[in-house]
């Protein structure tokens, strides 16, 4: 019972988490970037918001931005981040699907535990993964910002996939460490085996002694 809760538990928290990396891909207010203050960067129209797929200038009155279309002209850390965020999107879905399909409330016809566990435990992995993506992607990308343009301060969608990555690197933990085998049972089984055999052995020498006797 105790596992089940953690798993349903690490079941949501992977959920939300995913939900965050992708609102986070999706969106271009990563970071704020600015060579001088805030104020003379508004006058100047050089506050910049950037994102994986557009660079925004902010200004008082206006907001725009220009699409990222020119792929091998772009910054490494733009290119990283951009297919570690994809990647860590698509994973989302077979990770969330092994990990619902190996519920206890959820029978699979007359599968046993055992592939259950392994379902869930590649599931919990592949969550593990994609919090692996999230955190490179959001280290890196401020930090090749700072170096190109000079960081302001961080955006809506850095913050999202900080939450969504800690959410999945937990939710994959506890999905992980929940789901494997314990040794309790295969005391069960090896125990359910042994009461099994007992009979059998029990009138084998029974067998054997009346067949003794009677020579």
């Amino acid at each position: 019972m105790a596992n089940t809760c953690i798993q349903f538990t690490g079941f949501l928290m992977s959920c939300l988490g995913w939900i965050g990396l992708i609102i986070a891909t999706a969106t271009n207010d990563w970071v704020v970037t600015c060579k001088y203050n805030m104020n003379t960067c508004r006058k100047m129209d050089e506050l910049e918001a950037k994102g994986l797929w557009a660079d925004c200038v902010i200004s008082t009155a206006l907001y725009h931005c220009i699409t990222l279309t020119q792929i091998l002209e772009l910054p490494a850390y733009i290119q990283t981040s951009r297919a570690l965020m994809v990647t860590a999107s698509i994973l989302g879905l077979p990770a969330v699907a092994l990990v619902l399909m190996s519920m206890s409330c959820i029978n699979l016809g007359s599968e046993p535990e055992s592939a259950k566990n392994k379902r869930s435990v590649l599931g919990g992995i592949l969550i593990l993964i994609i919090a692996f993506c999230g955190i490179i992607s959001t280290v890196w990308f401020p930090i090749g910002a700072h170096h190109e343009r000079g960081l302001m301060s961080f955006g809506f969608s850095l913050y999202s996939g900080w939450v969504g990555t800690a959410l999945c690197l937990l939710g994959g933990c506890m999905i992980t460490c929940c789901s494997a085998d314990t040794p309790a049972s295969y005391t069960d089984n090896n125990r359910l085996y042994y009461s099994k055999q007992g009979p059998t052995h029990q009138s084998i020498a029974s067998t054997n002694h009346a067949k003794s006797a009677h020579v």
